[in-house]
């Protein structure tokens, strides 16, 4: 088997704690773990809901070289003119056409620019916004992305845990890894499918865990309490960092590792 292309995706990134855990402990995992290529979702970034430029420039001087979305990707309308500029910066691909942006690119790895890496965006429809089909988008997607490379990566971004797994069955053998985001709270069921897919249902959020999946938990508990809608807004303290890594055969595109990252661990939550 050739050297393994290993990949480090960071889980959704909430608000200022998680850029700040992000600008003070990314770099150095990154290193730890010898990651050739560097996936983060930013889509909760900007004030917990949307990005923006100003960001995504930041997490690419950190080493992060694809920044994917969700159902947040269109929160913040000052970004779309960078997104419909650049492929580093993806939103989900079955959002019906006409939206800016891109929802799949293909990269060289840096170092090791004799192999690519093509990086697709979807987003789900149970309890989530009526888009296009998932499935069938990402049928067509995978066919393009297979004519230049057989290491793909899919940031499912969806709420269902059923319909995350259904996608795992539905695209295994066809993508190297399929890691979801979108729930903020990381799963312990990062596996290889039979026929060679790097799989775990999700990545979790990177930010604050003093918090409701980031947002400040009084605020999460009046909602929840009072029926009443309340403005939310992305909590502080006791920050942490969630995401999953990867490595992949660059000759088959089959995962041959996969495990879920959190730094520090919940045993270190105060």
């Amino acid at each position: 088997m050739a050297e393994s292309i290993s990949i480090f995706f960071v889980g959704d990134i909430v608000g200022d704690p998680g850029i700040e855990m992000a600008n003070t402990f990314l770099p150095s995992l990154i290193k730890k773990y010898n990651a050739d290529f560097v996936i983060a979702n930013a889509e909760n970034s900007h004030e917990g809901f949307g990005t923006n430029r100003h960001i995504i420039k930041n997490l690419l001087d950190l080493g992060v070289h694809v920044v994917t979305g969700g159902d947040h990707s269109f929160d913040k309308w000052k970004v779309f003119d960078y997104m419909r500029e650049h492929d580093h910066i993806l939103r989900p691909l079955n959002y019906p056409k006409g939206n800016a942006g891109l929802g799949f690119s293909i990269f060289p790895v840096p170092g090791k620019e004799e192999y690519k890496v093509g990086v697709l965006n979807l987003q789900g429809r149970t309890f989530m916004r009526a888009i296009d089909d998932p499935f069938s988008t990402a049928e067509w997607a995978l066919e393009k992305i297979r004519e230049e490379t057989n290491l793909i990566f899919i940031d499912f971004h969806a709420e269902a845990t059923a319909e995350k797994v259904s996608m795992g069955w539905h695209v295994d053998g066809k993508a190297s890894v399929i890691v979801g985001t979108h729930t903020h709270v990381q799963t312990n069921d990062a596996r290889i499918l039979p026929q060679g897919t790097g799989y775990l249902t999700d990545a979790g959020m990177t930010g604050s865990f003093n918090s409701c999946i980031g947002m400040d938990k009084k605020v999460a508990l009046k909602r929840f309490q009072t029926g009443v809608h309340q403005k939310y807004q992305a909590a502080k303290g006791d920050n942490h960092l969630n995401g999953a890594f990867a490595k992949v055969d660059p000759e088959t595109g089959k995962c041959v590792h996969i495990e879920p990252v959190s730094y520090p661990g919940l045993e270190n939550s105060k």
